[in-house]
């Protein structure tokens, strides 16, 4: 039988689902985005480069890369996943040093970095601030709409059977 995570074992019935951050959603992405961007640089620079680099090391750098890059997605919760993620854009766009058109390929990334880590901030407030106002207008018209729903549970009772000498609105003729 499989281990059941934190949240499966604190789920009860009725209980809202956490809402995912849209921020770490969009940062997970351009990591693993870059993640198989180095990948597939680590095989051009050992097919272009092995005579002037060591090929362990080209393999061993840029597989390694490509792992941290895979595993940051895990810490972007975190309070200094971010910074981490900053730190991994530096060192894709040094990795131009070794392949030169990396540092374009590195500055891109860290522009979508920026935006995705920019736009996401901003969903998610703006979610936050729609949760918030649906939960006020909720608990301010929690018992008009009891009161509603009471009524018209309570005129539906004999609709649909037919026969039994009601009629739709639940009198009898």
């Amino acid at each position: 039988m499989a281990r059941l995570t934190k949240a499966q074992r604190e789920w009860r019935p009725g209980m809202p689902k956490k809402r995912r951050s849209t921020k770490v959603m969009f940062a997970s992405t351009v990591l693993l985005l870059e993640a198989f961007v180095v990948f597939f640089a680590t095989l051009a620079v050992f097919g272009l480069r092995r005579a002037e680099i060591s090929p362990a090391l080209i393999l061993t750098v840029g597989i390694g890369l490509s792992v941290v890059l895979i595993l940051a997605c895990a810490v972007l919760s975190k309070p200094w996943g971010v910074g981490l993620g900053w730190v991994l854009q530096l060192v894709l766009i040094l990795t131009g040093f070794a392949e030169p058109m990396m540092f374009l390929v590195g500055a891109l990334f860290a522009l979508a970095w920026w935006y995705g880590i920019r736009a996401g901030i901003r969903i998610d407030r703006e979610s936050s601030q729609r949760e918030r106002e649906q939960a006020e207008w909720d608990a301010a018209h929690a018992a008009a709409g009891n009161e509603a729903a009471g009524n018209e549970v309570a005129g539906t009772e004999g609709a649909g059977t037919e026969g039994t000498g009601t009629q739709g609105n639940g009198q009898t003729p």
